[in-house]
């Protein structure tokens, strides 16, 4: 459980300090023999301060609270 409140607490920081994770993903738009054409495409996965401020308490809250580890 102590690894799934580390991995919260860092979503949580980074939601509340970027507002969400962005990525870049190649895709292939064309590919015809040995022509092959790809674009970047940017996706990004917005999360709210609300949910970034609950995902820090719960892996705090986790990381934090005694028992099996």
């Amino acid at each position: 459980m102590k690894a799934l409140g580390i991995v919260l607490i860092v979503l949580g920081v980074i939601g509340l300090a970027y507002g969400g994770l962005s990525w870049t993903r190649k895709d292939k738009v064309l590919d015809a023999g040995p022509i092959e054409i790809t674009a970047d495409k940017r996706e990004s996965l917005p999360l709210s301060p609300i949910a970034a401020g609950a995902c820090l308490i719960a892996g705090v809250v986790l990381v934090l609270r005694p028992g099996r580890g």
